[in-house]
């Protein structure tokens, strides 16, 4: 039941184009110990689908300028490939540690923006 949850949670975040790794990594990792390269690999796997749906949807919105999203694609295959080669090389420990480093410094840049710039998250259609 906590899968069914859990993919649930991410399809709405990743939906909405933040991201359903960021519940879905930490989840696996904390509430069922699995380990940091599986819980990256699962939910790599995983969004594949779920991004094909939102993007569909996004596209009928006409959400989508493709200017911006050929050279970030290309060079994110990119990144993509170099940062799963570096990935099997770092410990399991130490990829936990980067991204619980990285959640935190994206958080507090939230919690910042949120004190700081309270309207900044208004949309400006």
């Amino acid at each position: 039941m906590l899968f069914v949850i859990l993919g649930f949670f991410a399809g709405i975040i990743g939906g909405m184009g933040m991201g359903g790794g960021t519940i879905l990594i930490p989840a696996l990792i904390l509430l069922l110990n699995v380990d940091p390269k599986i819980a990256q690999s699962v939910n790599l796997l995983s969004s594949v689908p779920m991004t094909i749906f939102a993007l569909i949807v996004h596209i009928k919105n006409k959400n989508v300028i493709l200017n911006l999203v050929i050279p970030i694609a290309t060079f994110g295959i990119l990144g993509a490939v170099l940062g799963s080669l570096i990935a099997n090389y770092i410990s399991s420990e130490m990829l936990r540690k980067v991204f619980g480093v990285f959640l935190l410094i994206v958080g507090v840049m939230e919690i910042k923006n949120g004190i700081f710039n309270p309207n900044s998250g208004k949309c400006k259609k």
